[in-house]
């Protein structure tokens, strides 16, 4: 068996199970071996080839890791916009209780506001800021 087709071999290997795991490191492990595959392709020696390999794997996951670091940190799902569409709202609060809460109409039934900690409640437009259960955190728009 020729060197290029232990490589192919092993990227498939390799492939299946990141798509068994679901981990996107096996990916960038998968590159260095068709980097490998390649190398053996061109008729470079096995030693120059596992170099290759390794080198190629290793930039990649080091480079997979440096863009997932600066990504921003998602938001936890209650306050998170992309999965809660009432994020963003804005409600009228008519009145509010004495401690701290409202019952307000919002989509066709009764939900209870909360303001942010450390807002001062005020009658008014709010804006909802986060979702929990069935209560609206919200802050003065």
């Amino acid at each position: 068996m020729e060197d290029s087709n232990l490589w192919w071999i092993l990227t498939g290997i390799t492939i299946a199970a990141e798509l068994l795991t679901g981990g996107i490191y096996l990916l960038m492990i998968a590159l260095g071996m068709a980097a490998g595959a390649v190398a053996a392709h061109l008729g470079l020696d096995m030693p120059i080839q596992i170099s290759t390999a390794a080198i190629v794997g290793v930039l990649s996951v080091m480079l997979c890791r440096r863009i997932r670091g600066r990504r921003m940190p998602e938001l936890p799902a209650a306050a998170n916009p992309d999965l809660n569409l009432d994020i963003g709202e804005t409600v009228h609060v008519p009145e509010w209780n004495s401690d701290g809460t409202a019952r307000i109409p919002y989509r066709g039934s009764q939900w209870t506001v909360v303001l942010r900690p450390g807002s001062m409640p005020a009658a008014g437009l709010h804006r909802v800021i986060e979702v929990q259960g069935n209560r609206l955190i919200v802050d003065k728009a």
